[in-house]
């Protein structure tokens, strides 16, 4: 299976600058998996298509100001550092630009609060930096970090929060699970008030979400681990549902993944912790989730790869050139998708 397979034309006017004025007033292009034509709706109106036999689940995940500026010591030039995965109480995983100009016991400069050292190269070219401060982590990169918006976002949004979810609760993320974005208190409510159970569960979003495929054969190509979490209680409430024959609809392909790593056999989700690397391309059989909320994604991309697995390659090139056709707005500020 090859990378051009999963490429189409996008005109660059169709991928959004900025959120919609109200979240749950994007567009929804509602896809039946088995067949038949889409349907075109607002985010709102998916009260209509989920029910109270289902399960909604969704990613708390917090983003971060995950992105650092500072200065090389010695030499003043100047470094970008995107943090990815904390690795230690100090450590932490980064992409660092430009790349060559930091090699292991390369020291950088933060301000007065902040230093940072490389102590190792890792996987795909990432660096690991152990940090140096006084005082919580967390509130000085508060002060000194930026929201780490996509490279194809030119400017940060006005209300910062928009590029968090509703629900977002577990810092960690480098970057949204943008299929979320479109929930607000008041649907998430009428959702739950026609009897739909809403579990959570933690995918921290990392490189293997937007890691670009590098290789003409795209089964040669590998994630990159993120961090997961399953309750419990989440896993109980989802093994319940399907065990009476409800649907279980993720929100976004972070909470895929999640769930598929931990998904048996029968179906059923086991609860627990750890890494991920799951790479999911047309061929995989999904274990649990029956229908799935996304974006609009990049062309040539895993998320790509994972939203055909579900609904068929042609089927989903199909309905993004009507979604294109339509003026949809696509990837992580754009328009919504229920594959079903």
């Amino acid at each position: 299976m090859q990378i051009k397979d999963f490429d189409y034309y996008l005109p660059e006017e169709l991928i959004a600058q900025e959120p919609e004025p109200r979240r749950d007033e994007s567009r929804l292009m509602v896809l039946p998996k088995n067949g038949g034509a889409p349907e075109h709706k607002l985010f709102k109106d998916i009260v209509e298509y989920i029910d109270a036999r289902d399960v909604l689940v969704i990613n708390n995940t917090r983003v971060i100001p995950a992105r650092l500026w500072g200065e090389k010591e010695g030499t003043g030039t100047t470094i970008e550092v995107l943090l990815l995965t904390r690795r230690g109480e100090h450590t932490w995983e980064v992409l660092v630009r430009p790349g060559r100009r930091v090699p292991p016991g390369t020291g950088i400069i933060f301000g007065e609060e902040l230093r940072g050292t490389v102590e190792a190269v890792a996987d795909e070219g990432c660096r690991i930096i152990k940090f140096q401060y006084e005082g919580i982590f967390e509130q000085i990169l508060d002060r000194l970090g930026v929201m780490p918006l996509p490279p194809y976002i030119k400017k940060q949004p006005a209300d910062p929060n928009r590029y968090q979810t509703v629900y977002a609760r577990r810092p960690g993320s480098a970057a949204a699970p943008t299929a979320g974005l479109h929930f607000t208190p008041e649907l998430l409510k009428t959702i739950k008030d026609n009897g739909t159970q809403i579990v959570t569960v933690l995918l921290h979003v990392g490189l293997g979400t937007f890691r670009p495929v590098k290789v003409d054969d795209i089964t040669r190509h590998r994630m990159h681990a993120e961090y997961f979490e399953i309750t419990p209680e989440t896993a109980r409430v989802i093994n319940e549902t399907r065990g009476r024959g409800g649907r279980v609809i993720a929100v976004g392909t972070t909470t895929t993944r999640c769930l598929e790593t931990a998904g048996r056999e029968d179906g059923t989700v086991q609860p627990g912790s750890g890494w991920t690397d799951i790479f999911i391309y047309p061929g995989y059989t999904f274990r649990v989730i029956d229908g799935l909320i996304t974006n609009f994604h990049l062309p040539r991309s895993t998320l790509l790869m994972m939203v055909s697995a579900l609904a068929g390659r042609e089927r989903m090139l199909e309905a993004y050139a009507e979604a294109v056709r339509k003026r949809y707005r696509f990837f992580s500020f754009g328009d919504a998708m229920l594959i079903i």
